[in-house]
């Protein structure tokens, strides 16, 4: 009843290159928040990282397990589909929140940020 499947050599491989390159993602995020100096600039690793390396954890996911269940196992794509809506969207209004607290703090903003514009235009 406990049947054990064997893997390939070549699946370990793949997921186990999958799952490294998900917490290398991870890794990178973290030492990017440490790293940058403003609020502003230490958004984006965490948020881009977490992401890619999400994808990349629930691909490895799938891979295996659909091969131990001999059937697609992709109920595992509703994380980063889910996270690729929502982290962007929650990046947008932290940006907004702290722009927001640092105007009520009298404090300087960048032209840039408070009037919308970016370079080059």
């Amino acid at each position: 009843m406990n049947e054990t499947l064997e893997l390939p050599f070549w699946l370990e491989l793949v997921t186990a290159v999958l799952l490294l390159l998900g917490s290398l993602f991870a890794l990178i995020g973290a030492v990017g928040l440490l790293r940058l100096k403003d609020y502003f600039q230490r958004m984006h690793p965490p948020a881009l990282a977490s992401t890619i390396g999400t994808w990349c954890v629930s691909l490895a996911s799938i891979i295996y397990f659909s091969w131990l269940k001999q059937s697609p196992v992709l109920h595992a794509w509703l994380i980063p589909i889910l996270l690729s809506i929502t982290v962007p969207v929650t990046t947008l209004l932290l940006a907004r929140a702290a722009l927001f607290r640092k105007r009520m703090a009298k404090e300087t903003v960048p032209e840039e940020i408070s009037s919308g514009r970016h370079r080059g235009k």
